[in-house]
């Protein structure tokens, strides 16, 4: 089967809206492998700061966010405070080797997180998720304290900044990127065969810069 990959951070509510996607990809023959990556180590990496960082930003990120949950007819809560820190839910899910665990649990976080409000900062809430998931959540909790499982996303997230990942959620597909929760339909064409001209990429982006911002 071919295979997808999927670049996470709970930290970010369109990665909750892509995880209910994950039916339509699999139904086009694939399998869809979670890993789990720091957002903030990317935008540190690229010199950005996230949506919430940015006041006017944060209000029409989650106005939008409502808006999609909306249409998709989902439950909108959002966890206790945001930002928040992900690294608990992120060593965890880590810790769980095996591929449909940890999607398994992965999805259960993000539906208590995003859709009833629970807080996917506690190690105690998260080993709970992952006990409802037919896991050991208290082994879970201590092999996240692990230095093992914090090289293992530490490298895990530095793999993805070299190839390319800037944000969450992005799905990757034989080298290629779709970033975002409304990518999910460009990656469904790309998986029936539709591909860019790669060629003609190439050529626009040789172009010269013709302006820059100066920085302030």
């Amino acid at each position: 089967m071919k295979q997808v990959t999927c670049y996470f951070d709970p930290i970010s509510p369109f990665a909750w809206l892509a995880s209910k996607e994950i039916g339509r990809i699999e139904a086009a023959g694939c399998t869809v492998e979670f890993v789990p990556v720091l957002f903030a180590a990317m935008l540190n990496a690229h010199g950005q700061k996230g949506p919430a960082e940015i006041p006017a930003k944060r209000v029409h990120t989650f106005r939008d966010v409502m808006r999609l949950a909306a249409a998709k007819g989902l439950r909108f809560t959002g966890p206790p405070g945001h930002p928040f820190n992900p690294l608990p839910a992120l060593r965890m899910s880590t810790a769980i080797a095996d591929a449909a665990a940890r999607k398994r649990f992965v999805v259960a976080m993000y539906a208590a997180c995003w859709e009833r409000g629970a807080d996917a900062s506690d190690m105690d809430v998260l080993a709970g998720l992952a006990d409802e998931c037919g896991l050991d959540g208290k082994a879970l909790a201590q092999a996240a304290g692990t230095p093992e499982v914090k090289q293992a996303l530490a490298a895990a997230t530095e793999r993805a900044i070299a190839a390319g990942v800037f944000g969450v959620p992005t799905f990757e597909f034989e080298g290629e990127f779709f970033w975002g929760a409304d990518r999910i339909d460009s990656l469904l064409a790309r998986l029936e065969g539709n591909r860019i001209d790669e060629a003609a990429l190439q050529a626009f982006l040789d172009r010269p810069a013709l302006a820059q911002r100066k920085p302030t």
